[in-house]
């Protein structure tokens, strides 16, 4: 029985970073959409379908909070992780803005893993 591979769009500035989530999360099958900045992530956020979305909070043009506002507003039963390196008043502004989870960055890839899982149902 195959199951339909679940889509996640990653929306990172640091390319280090999105390249390893990118890689990681392929490597155990899910289909991967992503943006390297808050403006890219934010056109493709309207346009596109996708399962979960993990965000940075801190970018230039747009922040992942904007990008946050606008998925919660369009379709607010899609599970977002926003990630940050700058502690506290992000975190703070992403949980007020109904991110599912707040991780700090730098994070362990396998718990960001079993979130993922653990938002999308697996």
């Amino acid at each position: 029985m195959e199951k339909t591979a679940k889509t996640l769009f990653i929306i990172e500035d640091d390319n280090q970073v999105l390249s390893m989530m990118k890689n990681y999360f392929e490597y155990l099958g899910y289909k991967i959409l992503t943006a390297s900045n808050g403006m890219e992530g934010l056109k493709m956020v309207t346009s596109k379908s996708y399962d979960l979305v993990i965000t940075d909070i801190v970018m230039p043009y747009v922040s992942g909070v904007g990008i946050l506002t606008v998925i919660k507003e369009k379709t607010p039963t899609i599970p977002v992780i926003a990630i940050t390196a700058y502690g506290k008043n992000p975190e703070r502004l992403a949980a007020e803005k109904q991110a599912d989870l707040v991780l700090r960055k730098p994070f362990e890839m396998e718990k960001l893993k079993d979130h993922v899982a653990k938002l999308l149902g697996n």
